[in-house]
């Protein structure tokens, strides 16, 4: 066991007017590497507040995440910013229902955006052409975004998270926009990430068959997590 991510009663309070909302109450679990992990539940229910918080996005308001045996967020800790920018960049790639591609860049360019950011980790053209190929999209390369299938774009946006080979991708609903047939190719993919690469996936998913291939799930009703 590689114990990788830890949680102890995560808690996520915020106000909506005069109403207090609790979108994560006491959430505790572990992840370890080379996990899939489901998330699923309602909408509402808490699962990308959840994930935010994971990927440090978010803060929570109480409780412990620790990352790679190394706190994070509790124990009368709250690190900087920067400090957050550094553990985003080197540990976590993020995937979302929407592709959040730069339509004037074509496919190559929307991949080392993140190289804008960090020019000391811009990828040889080897490195890049063989991840641009392991996603099907090497032939794409100068295509717009609008030159592209629905799948095509994902793909893109797949490749700009792990372009800096990151240890956990995060993907929040990352098959949402897509009909069912690029929704196996995308489930069938990150599949592959995990298999043959090696990499920590936590996949928020309504998708039944996509939650399927987790080993571990996570189940969260009103921000509590079930099981």
């Amino acid at each position: 066991m590689n114990r990788f991510i830890e949680a102890h009663d995560l808690t996520k309070t915020y106000s909506r007017g005069a109403e207090q909302i609790t979108a994560l109450n006491n959430v505790s679990f572990a992840v370890d590497k080379g996990d899939i992990v489901s998330v699923v539940g309602a909408s509402g229910s808490g699962k990308t507040t959840l994930v935010n918080v994971l990927g440090c996005l978010d803060n929570p308001s109480s409780g412990t995440l620790m990352i790679n045996h190394k706190v994070i967020f509790g124990e009368g800790k709250l690190l900087s910013e920067p400090a957050l920018t550094k553990i985003r960049r080197a540990t976590f790639g993020y995937v979302f229902q929407k592709f959040f591609l730069i339509p004037t860049l074509s496919v190559k360019e929307n991949i080392l955006l993140p190289s804008v950011f960090q020019p000391d980790h811009t990828p040889d053209d080897e490195s890049l052409y063989q991840l641009m190929d392991m996603l099907g999209i090497a032939r794409r390369e100068n295509h717009l975004p609008s030159q592209l299938s629905g799948g095509e774009m994902q793909r893109v946006a797949i490749a700009r998270a792990l372009i800096h080979k990151p240890e956990v991708l995060i993907a929040d609903e990352p098959t949402g926009n897509l009909d069912s047939k690029r929704s196996n190719e995308i489930k069938d993919l990150l599949l592959r990430l995990n298999q043959e690469n090696g990499i920590t996936v936590i996949i928020v998913t309504h998708n039944p068959d996509i939650a399927k291939i987790g080993n571990k799930t996570l189940e969260l009703v009103d921000g509590k997590l079930m099981g």
